[in-house]
């Protein structure tokens, strides 16, 4: 794309605002019904046009060059960006190579490719205080409501259109910061993931097997190990008479996006508190609401805090089949957490309640991990190496590794599966049979 001057789309950012502004107002005098949002994107793109047409001539008339047809395309794309994009991230955001951007401050740009890659990339604004003009006017639009960012609200947490994840953070830094985790809303499947090898074809049996026999299952892993993903697809072996209730801090799944696989769906997202300190709907507290809406399974997006002692007491208590992720650095660590996130929340749970509540409540701890493949060139992938069975407790959760990673990087199928019988109901098909 050529060069632009980012003065420049500003102005003409400003100039399509106000344009569009006054159209709304015009259309509400008349009695006319608002623009969709695809009409309103098509009139932009003609009041773009229109002022880059503007400008050429008064480029002309003062005896200057004009913008060339690519210079033009170029910038109408800016403008375009920023009015309802994401501005000059915009080009990152489009590039379905980029997975992770993080930003700290205007101009200290660095962008992670999914082959492994770590680059410097330009400047996505002009200041940090247009950063954060910018990080402002997202969490004004995006996710289901408005999320301030300022000195009162210094986090943000949201999820931009494209379904990408944004944290950022002001006055707790020296300058602002901000990171985006690149999500691919398509639709993914169990298929998709022996495909690439993050799961073998028996462990893909099994686990669409488990999901089938509504076994309640925690997916764990560190920051961007594809938790998520995964979670996606064990969701998508659900059928689709099914009521699905998901309840996250900002909306990411996007089960709902696909009526074809899910037509009955309830996406939940945590409203933080407003500037005076009101209004907040927590986790804890969506998650209790979601079990009075009927559900037949409940998919918790991410387990961060108190949430985790009202999920376990859902899946214990008939929410039979239920799904959710949590961080940890192996399938054994996962129960610990638990207790740690147990003993924090409002309950105080003692760690041997918390155990009791575990066993009682999850079947299948799942450990994915990313990894470089050095067969492959060190490409970055993610590779489900553990799962975990729940048996019982004895003054600590007792569970056996039913798949371990083997030498070769794999896992295989490592202890005898208590529900076994009930797997093979739901066709999961053992070594052996492939």
């Amino acid at each position: 794309m050529s060069a632009v001057d980012h003065q420049l789309v500003k102005r003409f950012r400003q100039e399509a605002g106000d344009r569009i502004a006054e159209q709304r107002r015009l259309d509400q005098v008349s009695g006319l019904p608002p623009m969709s949002a695809e009409d309103e994107r098509q009139f932009a793109r003609a009041v773009i046009a229109q002022i880059l047409e503007e400008y050429a001539r008064t480029e002309i008339t003062v005896g200057r060059t004009p913008p060339s047809a690519e210079a033009e395309e170029a910038y109408a794309a800016a403008v375009h960006a920023a009015l309802f994009g994401v501005g000059r991230l915009q080009p990152l955001l489009d590039d379905a190579e980029v997975e992770n951007i993080d930003i700290n401050g205007c101009d200290q740009v660095f962008v992670g490719y999914a082959d492994g890659r770590e680059v410097r990339g330009e400047p996505v604004a002009e200041s940090d205080e247009e950063l954060v003009e910018l990080i402002q006017v997202l969490g004004a639009y995006s996710g289901l409501s408005s999320r301030p960012f300022d000195s009162a609200n210094p986090q943000l947490d949201l999820r931009l259109p494209d379904g990408s994840r944004l944290s950022a953070v002001m006055d707790v830094t020296r300058r602002p910061a901000l990171s985006i985790r690149r999500a691919r809303l398509g639709k993914v499947f169990l298929a998709d993931l022996i495909g690439n090898a993050t799961l073998t074809q028996e462990l893909g049996s099994f686990l669409a097997a488990a999901v089938a026999a509504r076994k309640n299952i925690m997916i764990a892993g560190a920051t961007n190990a594809g938790k998520t993903t995964l979670l996606r697809a064990l969701a998508n072996e659900i059928g689709p008479s099914e009521r699905l209730i998901t309840v996250e801090r900002a909306l990411e799944l996007g089960l709902d996006q696909f009526p074809e696989l899910h037509p009955n769906v309830v996406a939940f997202e945590e409203r933080l508190p407003n500037s005076e300190g009101h209004g907040a709907i927590t986790m804890a507290e969506l998650v209790r609401r979601s079990l009075r809406m009927n559900p037949s399974r409940v998919i918790v997006g991410e387990v961060l805090g108190d949430e985790i002692v009202t999920m376990l007491n859902a899946m214990s208590q008939g929410n039979d089949g239920s799904l959710s992720t949590i961080h940890a650095n192996s399938s054994s660590e996962v129960f610990n957490r638990i207790s740690t996130y147990a003993l924090q929340a409002a309950e105080r749970l003692p760690i041997e309640a918390s155990q009791m509540l575990v066993a009682g409540a999850i079947d299948f701890v799942v450990f994915i991990e990313r990894r470089n493949d050095f067969a492959r060139g060190g490409t970055l992938r993610r590779v489900v190496t553990s799962v975990r069975e729940v048996n019982g407790v004895d003054g600590r959760v007792l569970s056996s590794e039913v798949f371990a990673e083997g030498p070769d990087g794999r896992p295989h199928a490592h202890a005898p599966v208590a529900c076994l019988d009930e797997l093979l109901a739901h066709g999961y098909q053992p070594p052996g049979a492939w």
